[in-house]
């Protein structure tokens, strides 16, 4: 018990130093410095609509800024259903993860791996390896290893196990290798052990808030019929479209308002007093030792949102 206090004061202690380093090196820029050149943005969520719920917010950001931003789910997602499955179910949730890019005017790719069956394989290493190389991107985004859900836990593991050898010319060798290592960041959670999710970047999304809502409402056999039945709740679930947006929308705004509350210290330490006192709705994002550092100087530049 002793040490767990002990660790739990260290992490807060770095954590706040690293925030204040990060104010730091904003204050000195003045503005927000934003690259000469245009972000690639790489998001891999294990299932379609994964990478929306948890960063469809900041890719909305990235696109107003003129950066390109591409979703890709691990699995087909052919197994999220109570009624439907397999080759049908596959093909509804392309269809849908395409109306929800179409939103924001991003990619989105699906790789033909079953839902449930995920494995960190070789094979599945080679396939992500060769994603993120023809992707060439500057900020990769993935689940945390710690998670509910196998496919999940199995994505961050592919993922992580791709960072270094992206660089390696004689792996994958017909896809040429990339020059550095990209920044990988962790998606949030609320999974305490054998870690709690520490985010190093938080950003307001009240912007585009209702551009994510409207993202999420695109993924319907997900969030209007297989989450609700497996909840419990499907006799909550309105039958009309635009009640089943308002329905969901309800929901949604606690949900993202939560996580700006959560970490309001962060918002004001990246934001200022003013506007991160104001933020009502957020995304967090947790440096991943696996890629290129996540640093005080770069957060300004990968995430291109502070002022």
């Amino acid at each position: 018990m002793g040490f767990g206090i002990i660790r739990n004061a260290e992490i807060e202690k770095a954590t706040q130093y690293f925030i204040n380093e990060i104010a730091n090196c904003l204050t000195s820029h003045g503005k927000t410095k934003k690259m000469s050149k245009q972000l690639n943005i790489l998001v891999f969520g294990a299932h379609p609509d994964d990478c929306d719920i948890k960063a469809g917010g900041v890719a909305a950001l990235y696109v107003q800024q003129g950066h390109r931003v591409k979703f890709v789910s691990v699995t087909n997602g052919d197994a999220g259903h109570h009624e439907m499955g397999g080759g049908p179910l596959a093909r509804r949730r392309y269809a849908e993860a395409q109306a929800a890019a179409d939103v924001i005017g991003i990619e989105y790719d699906l790789l033909d791996n079953h839902d449930g069956e995920l494995m960190p394989t070789l094979e599945n290493r080679y396939k992500i390896i060769r994603t993120i190389r023809e992707f060439r991107p500057d900020l990769i985004m993935t689940h945390r290893p710690n998670d509910y859900h196998p496919d999940h836990r199995y994505t961050s593991t592919l993922v992580q196990d791709a960072a270094y050898m992206v660089t390696v010319p004689n792996i994958c060798s017909l896809t040429p290798h990339l020059e550095r290592n990209p920044v990988i960041v962790y998606l949030s959670d609320g999974f305490m052990k054998p870690s709690a999710f520490t985010p190093d970047v938080v950003v307001g999304i009240d912007a585009v808030i209702e551009q994510k809502i409207d993202m999420l409402h695109c993924h319907v056999s997900q969030f209007y019929e297989w989450l609700p039945y497996n909840g419990g709740t499907l006799d909550t679930v309105p039958t009309g479209a635009s009640d089943r947006r308002a329905w969901l929308a309800e929901r949604l705004h606690k949900r993202f308002r939560a996580t700006a509350e959560k970490y309001r210290d962060q918002l004001i330490a990246l934001y200022g007093e003013g506007a991160g006192s104001q933020i009502q709705y957020a995304e967090a994002f947790e440096g991943c030792e696996y890629g290129s550092s996540l640093t005080a100087e770069n957060i300004p530049i990968l995430f291109p949102f502070f002022q």
